[in-house]
């Protein structure tokens, strides 16, 4: 059977997974991204290096190519309208169009979609075009709260009240330097929970669910530091995650799938990935944000567990059709996933570093490699550290904490100068989330415009849409 010649659009760890993803179907790849990485360069046919935002070229590129299927990885890709543009050109696309992206480049617009239609888990929140609505917004915030730009920061931009500011005044002066630059800010109540990431294939109209994911954000240890794109992640093999019932998870899913019924309603077709970024609070799963694409690192996860006939084939039925659920297949495996950043990372990266890696010595151990922002080397095995996440280890085992030892037990066969978060799915760490669950769910009800503060310690199936 003939696979179709598929182009990759983007060059960081999430495009090298879906790359190798699509390599193991045996599916000609072609890659555009803004850099080379070596791991995509490894696997390409021919190789585009070009920025995301210029999509006409891109497609024009690929059907010189004869390119048969796309897939967009970063969502810068998606908010310059590479879907539409390729789509355009006559290229089935795995990625929505720029209007439906705006579930993830546009917070407003997310929040406001839930409302309008009623869908679960909207957190209490405000939006703001302006200091009159700013301050409006803020008296109606409970004494924690948390400040988004509603545009696309990288996941970087969000300011967390009690963590990235102290007073109710820093957290007003963040929220209008977001003004002031001509955005839309988002306020939102700071719930109290855990998070976890859950992404689905959807066709247009049903909802495929992958395994659920919990991933690390903060830069430094014990989650402290700045917000990153994410410093790890791990799954388990059961699918779902230590503190997350299967309940919780189908009431997630639910949410994704009223969702896309939503956007539907609104004459917005959603052909692709949709993440959905949760918090598990007392009253279940919350909205955090949504991704309208793979998130990275949790894509690195579930692909590396991918156990479908075909991976190419699938993204074909998504982007033309309906999804047949004999290709939705995952191992029943744990993962880890621990990124090596620049040293600096979350704050002034320092960029330049080489990075040297005993690729065989790696492997033997059952980890595998990504590459993420980093270009190629002088020598086989070497890489330049960029100012982003470098070099993403992934450990597969029967547990989670052989998974996470196996990525540990690599670490010196990498030398140079990098950092990276050895607490990542830690037994002790994931004890204290599970443990942090069972507070809240024994606890009396909780009111946050009543109640400022808690007391007590600190804190795969088919749906139809």
């Amino acid at each position: 059977m003939r696979r179709p010649r598929v182009l990759v659009v983007g060059s960081g760890a999430r495009e090298h997974v879906i790359a190798a993803t699509l390599a193991r179907s045996e599916a000609p790849v072609y890659v555009a991204g803004p850099w080379v990485n070596p791991g995509l360069r490894a696997l390409a046919r021919d190789y585009l290096v070009i920025p995301l935002d210029r999509a006409p070229e891109i497609s024009q590129w690929a059907r010189s190519r004869n390119v048969e299927l796309a897939v967009l990885g970063p969502e810068a890709a998606i908010a310059a309208g590479g879907a539409d543009a390729l789509r355009k050109a006559g290229i089935p696309t795995v990625g929505p169009g720029q209007r439906a992206g705006q579930i993830e480049t546009s917070k407003a617009f997310a929040r406001q979609l839930m409302e309008r239609h009623e869908v679960p888990g909207l957190p209490r929140y405000r939006s703001a075009t302006s200091e009159r609505e700013l301050d409006e917004a803020l008296d109606a915030m409970p004494q924690d709260f948390v400040v988004k730009p509603s545009g696309l920061t990288g996941g970087k931009g969000v300011w967390v009240g009690g963590v990235d500011f102290t007073t109710r005044e820093e957290g007003r002066r963040y929220a209008k330097s977001l003004l002031d630059g001509g955005g839309t800010v988002v306020l939102e109540e700071r719930l109290d929970g855990e998070e976890f990431s859950l992404m689905a294939f959807v066709d247009g109209t049903d909802v495929f669910p992958m395994p659920v994911v919990q991933d690390y954000k903060r830069a430094l240890e014990g989650n402290q530091g700045r917000n990153t794109g994410g410093m790890g992640s791990y799954s388990e093999r059961g699918f779902l995650l230590p503190f997350l019932s299967q309940e919780d998870q189908e009431r997630a899913v639910g949410i994704l799938t009223r969702t896309v019924r939503a956007l539907r309603e609104e004459g917005l077709e959603y052909r692709g990935i949709l993440y959905g970024g949760f918090m598990l609070t007392q009253e279940g799963p919350k909205v955090l944000e949504f991704n309208a694409r793979f998130g990275d690192p949790e894509a690195l996860n579930v692909l590396t567990l991918f156990d479908g006939t075909d991976f190419a084939d699938l993204l074909f039925q998504l982007a033309t059709g309906r999804i047949d659920p004999a290709h939705v297949e995952f191992r029943r495996r744990a993962t880890v996933v621990k990124y090596l950043v620049p040293p600096g990372y979350g704050d002034r990266p320092r960029a330049g570093g080489v990075l040297r890696l005993d690729v065989r010595r790696i492997q033997d151990l059952a980890v595998s490699i990504y590459y993420g922002s980093v270009t190629p080397g002088t020598s086989p095995g070497e890489v330049v550290l960029g100012t982003s996440r470098g070099v993403a280890l992934v450990g597969e085992s029967s547990a989670i904490w052989e998974a996470e030892a196996r990525v540990e037990e690599a670490l010196p066969f990498v030398t140079g100068e990098y950092y990276v978060r050895h607490d990542i799915a830690k037994a002790s760490d994931i004890k204290a989330r599970v443990d942090h669950i069972q507070r809240l769910k024994h606890a009396p009800p909780f009111d946050p415009m009543r109640n400022p503060t808690r007391s007590g310690p600190a804190p795969p199936p088919v749906f139809f849409a």
